[in-house]
């Protein structure tokens, strides 16, 4: 079994609102060989991403993986929506962070 990190196998790791009282992630792969790899162990699902943002899984509303664009989609609901008194991520683009420690073994 080997540890493979998100980062060394994506091109593209961001966030960004999806409306007012959601966030979405995208997960741009490099190629299609390590896009169809990380599609076949599926370390990231409802369950992964929430455990991964200390979230309720029903706090996220999809998980997609989208084979034309080598590409993983995950959208959650913000935890405070976007402008309101205490939220510190008006655009949503700084919460992809965790992402970048993302790591999984196959």
């Amino acid at each position: 079994m080997q540890t493979y990190k998100l980062v060394d196998m994506a091109s593209v790791i961001r966030s960004k609102n999806s409306g007012p009282y959601e966030l979405t992630f995208d997960i741009i792969f490099k190629t299609f060989d390590d896009y169809n790899f990380f599609k076949k162990y599926e370390p990231i699902n409802k369950s992964s991403f929430a455990k991964l943002y200390g979230i309720a899984e029903e706090d996220v509303l999809q998980v997609i993986y989208f084979d034309p664009a080598k590409a993983v989609k995950a959208t959650i609901k913000r935890p405070i929506p976007s402008g309101a008194l205490g939220e510190t991520d008006v655009y949503g683009a700084q919460q992809h962070a965790p992402l970048m420690k993302f790591t999984f073994d196959a």
